[in-house]
């Protein structure tokens, strides 16, 4: 059992071979991990239907409501199959092709491998920079034309089958939202997924496109936005805007701008979702390092505890998950970084935001007088999770937000919010017969005891039928 009863941080576990069995869900459950992610990449639909099953039978099991997020491919250039390993060397000329040669019609002698997007010839520009896996093999363009495009090797390396490509600062004309992801998604859909993250977002429109598509199939899953090139951070304001949630995906991310303007980049989108109220997860290599070592570095150990100093919502887990030897003490770091962290944090009270709209200005004002009550509790009653995620935005310092909601979805969508606990009530009814029926579940669940303050913030209906917001001081008896 934790010392602490409450971690703010949400922790993100993706799913793989060292986790998928039920047996290792309910461990994961049990150790903390808030949402379940799903990496579309190589999934089949039919692993994809039974692990959100077992999911489910594993929450159940353990009572203990998790999300799921199904994180679909985007689009995607990789190099096509080799029949051995290339070995590229420094300055050697490499040819990209993307169209398939007839025998016999290339006489020069220079090697190359196909690439599965035709189209690339039209968006990539003489001098451009092409990197393979993941940036350890890296080439600039010479030359062009409707066949291949013809480069100069400047990091050499052994270039694989199906490797991937990244193309800094050049703007790719593949839709966000692909085929593939769009059959992954309606499975997804069918099996009551929670969130669906869009990789390769590259302006608010590729946001709204996936909302119209999960709109027009009924789907009340909430939408993830992953930053992840150049044309993201030019866009960045309008696609915090677009989204639910924002993903700095620092694996893409990392190789397609310079490094050393990663933290930049990273510390300005969670400024900025901080500033909108936009929930925000920081996401891969947090402790790339124990996918085979027991313990982490130094330096992953003061990466994670950035993330919580910076107050993001969630730290996710990729590979420490999936094929890592040591999923469950992964999980463990990221909880006890977070709670220490977060215990330092606490007494150094900030100001609250100030947000324009009229109800988050309500919504501070419970805040506020949260931080001045010592060991005070945030009680709100939600439906969509709205009221929840407008207290959260505010960051309140010391007094966690229990957040009480007639709706598994909502339930489930409030577990990627920051401070928030939630609990499901159902039928809300009466309004004081519900919040008695609240407070005596709380209690149940030892979150309140006798004697401790609680600021309610709740929306009453008059006998006129208008709805007046409100916030209540009371003292559990």
């Amino acid at each position: 059992m934790n010392s602490a009863p409450f971690r703010r941080t949400k922790i993100i576990a993706t799913l793989g071979p060292a986790t998928e069995s039920e047996e290792m869900l309910v461990k994961l459950m049990e150790a903390g991990v808030d949402v379940v992610r799903l990496n579309m990449a190589h999934a089949s639909h039919q692993w994809t239907r039974d692990v959100i099953r077992r999911i489910r039978a594993a929450s159940k099991k353990c009572d203990r409501e998790v999300a799921i997020m199904m994180d679909i491919k985007g689009p995607e250039i990789r190099t096509g199959d080799v029949v051995s390993p290339i070995e590229l060397r420094a300055g050697e000329v490499f040819d990209f092709s993307v169209k398939p040669q007839v025998e016999g019609e290339r006489a020069e002698e220079v090697r190359s491998v196909d690439v599965n997007y035709r189209n690339l010839v039209n968006d990539i520009r003489v001098g451009d920079t092409v990197l393979v896996d993941n940036g350890l093999i890296r080439l600039e363009v010479l030359e062009k034309n409707d066949a291949r495009i013809r480069c100069r090797v400047l990091t050499p390396g052994e270039l694989k089958s199906r490797r991937h490509i990244n193309l800094p600062g050049v703007r790719v004309n593949l839709p966000s939202f692909t085929e593939k992801d769009r059959g992954d998604t309606l499975v997804g859909i069918e099996e009551g997924i929670d969130f669906v993250a869009l990789s390769f977002v590259r302006e608010g429109s590729d946001v709204h496109d996936l909302r119209t598509f999960l709109k027009e199939h009924g789907s009340n899953a909430r939408i993830v936005a992953k930053i992840e090139d150049q044309s993201a951070i030019d866009h960045l304001d309008e696609i915090i805007r677009a989204t639910d949630v924002l993903m700095v995906a620092r694996g893409d991310l990392g190789i397609e701008i310079p490094l050393q303007e990663l933290p930049v980049v990273q510390r300005r989108a969670v400024s900025t979702c901080l500033a909108i109220g936009r929930p925000v997860i920081i996401a891969t290599h947090m402790l790339e390092s124990m996918i085979g070592q027991p313990m982490p570095t130094r330096a992953e150990i003061t990466d994670v505890a950035n993330a919580v100093y910076e107050r993001a919502d969630c730290v996710m887990l990729s590979g420490e998950t999936t094929v890592g030897k040591y999923p469950l003490e992964c999980v463990a770091v990221l909880d006890s970084i977070a709670r220490r962290i977060e215990r330092e944090m606490a007494t150094d009270i900030d100001e609250p935001a100030v947000f324009l709209a009229e109800r988050m200005k309500l919504l501070r004002s419970a805040v506020l007088m949260a931080n001045e009550l010592p060991n005070s509790v945030l009680v709100c009653f939600t439906r969509r999770g709205i009221t929840a995620a407008g207290l959260a935005a505010h960051r309140p310092a010391c007094a966690p937000i229990l957040a009480v909601t007639d709706s598994v979805d909502t339930l489930r969508h409030l577990k990627m919010v920051r401070s928030v606990e939630p609990y499901l009530l159902q039928p809300f009814g009466d309004p004081e017969r519900t919040l008695e029926r609240a407070v005596e579940m709380l209690r149940h669940s030892g979150r309140l005891k006798a004697g401790d303050k609680i600021v309610i913030v709740s929306d009453v209906m008059t006998n006129a039928n208008v709805r007046i917001d409100s916030i209540q001081l009371r003292t559990v008896e």
